[in-house]
């Protein structure tokens, strides 16, 4: 059995210790946001935090979760108020949706760490998460829109 604490709940799988995060995520506990893009860490659409960093949940042995805080999409806010959830939304970003939570996810962590991103911080932070659809320039758009909906957020 292996001890999870998955967007601030506890859980104990059963669990092959070698199993991907993704799979205990979505399979045994049910949480669908996080998607399956690419099964080598290269798209980002399994993108969650560990203990605050962005990681691929697709080449994340579950034993590594093991007594970290996981966060999952359906974690990163309780009624996606999360200022990149609110961003993605206004500035409606997806087209098919599917990379959106590994986006989101990524971001949330870029703005975390840097309020202010620029173009360049952007692009950098954000290149291992693929969009098939293209839609990368609303994307930078909805990342500068959620730095300013942060900082506000945090100015009040």
């Amino acid at each position: 059995m292996i001890n999870l604490n998955v967007n601030q709940k506890a859980y104990q799988v059963d669990a092959d210790p070698n199993m991907p995060l993704l799979w205990v995520i979505r399979d045994i506990i049910g949480l669908t946001g996080t998607k399956y893009g690419c099964g080598v860490a290269q798209c980002g659409a399994c993108t969650v935090h560990l203990n605050g960093e962005a990681v691929r949940s697709c080449v994340t042995r579950v034993s590594r979760a093991e007594g970290q805080k996981v966060v999952t999409i359906e974690g990163l806010s309780a009624n996606n108020s999360h200022p990149a959830q609110v961003a993605w939304n206004e500035e409606n970003v997806p087209q098919c949706g599917y990379c959106h939570s590994g986006q989101i996810m990524s971001a949330a962590v870029l703005l975390r760490e840097n309020p202010d991103p620029s173009d360049e911080d952007i692009d950098a932070a954000m290149a291992g998460n693929i969009c098939r659809c293209g839609t990368y320039l609303r994307i930078r758009k909805a990342i500068h829109l959620a730095a300013g909906l942060q900082r506000k957020e945090n100015a009040s």
